[in-house]
């Protein structure tokens, strides 16, 4: 008896699935720890940045209470961006029993291809940080030192001159951090979390978080970022980061950066009636972007 197409269908179907989730699963998510990810069902997200309420005022005796007015921040947007890629395997192919070994390799690469989009649209969001044209709700690039605050002021995430990943610099972003306000003015008492770097400074980093003595020096001194414990997750090597000396730090901002998931990676296979082809498809829908600023701190380098 002749095995019909829909029968390879249904055949090779559940075959490819598993290739592709086994290959897709084999690349790690580097995006996971520059991201808080969050699910949404809608067509976009929107956030609005809550200023606060500035600082309180002395009641008098028998005075009314002073009422707070706050105001409405800036509105941050998230929306979500279709992914999708296909092959076809030709009916000639299917016919000639080539469908085993090509539809192999084609599904590993569709996999390779839908996992570096991913990580590579999450990385443009830090590869873009400086740029003044890529802006967020507030109308500035992600990192910048002219960030609009409610008091008049403006608020930075960088420092006053970039400088290469080094024990002042590192210690001139933590300063900064610890310093940064909410838009009224009053301390936020942030920390930094995590050092993201580019693959070029794996080394530099690893001495500065890892050294018991201060790095590059004869001295008996302690090396306090790490004895302080100041970095308490470490860093990590993003490998789509595309300048070589530009480092960030993700700070415990509780509406940092984000990632919006809207639909996840789903793989569908079918047959053409007019060609006699057969095509695999996979598509996921997901969104990459920041609320608050003052989730990250970036250095662009000397």
């Amino acid at each position: 008896m002749a095995i019909s197409r829909a029968q390879i269908l249904k055949e090779l179907e559940p075959g490819l699935n598993a290739i592709f989730g086994t290959e897709y699963n084999r690349y790690e998510n580097e995006h996971a720890v520059l991201f808080d990810e969050e699910t949404s069902n809608r067509a976009f997200e929107e956030e609005v940045l809550f200023p606060g309420f500035g600082n309180a005022n002395e009641k008098f005796e028998g005075a009314a209470v002073d009422y707070a007015e706050s105001g409405e921040g800036y509105v941050s947007r998230y929306t979500h961006n279709t992914v999708a890629l296909a092959f076809s395997l030709t009916e000639e192919a299917m016919e000639d029993n080539l469908y085993d070994k090509l539809s192999t390799r084609l599904t590993k690469a569709l996999a390779r291809s839908m996992a570096s989009t991913k990580q590579l649209t999450a990385a443009n969001v830090y590869n873009n940080a400086f740029n003044a044209a890529v802006t967020g709700g507030d109308g500035q690039a992600l990192v910048s030192n002219a960030h609009p605050l409610q008091n008049g002021n403006n608020g930075s995430n960088r420092p006053a001159t970039f400088a290469d990943l080094s024990e002042t610099s590192l210690e001139t972003a933590l300063i900064d951090i610890a310093g940064f306000t909410d838009d009224k003015g009053i301390p936020v008492a942030l920390q930094g979390k995590s050092l993201h770097i580019p693959r070029q400074l794996v080394f530099v980093a690893e001495r500065l978080m890892k050294s018991q003595g201060r790095p590059g020096t004869a001295d008996n001194d302690i090396n306090a970022i790490n004895n302080m414990g100041m970095i308490p997750n470490g860093y990590y090597t993003n490998h789509r980061f595309s300048d070589p000396d530009a480092w960030f730090i993700r700070t415990d901002c509780p509406n940092g950066s984000k990632m919006f998931n809207r639909a996840g990676m789903s793989t569908k296979m079918e047959g053409d009636f007019e060609t006699g082809n057969v095509r695999y498809k996979a598509r996921e829908r997901y969104s990459f972007g920041w609320s608050d600023w003052r989730g990250v701190y970036g250095n662009q380098g000397a």
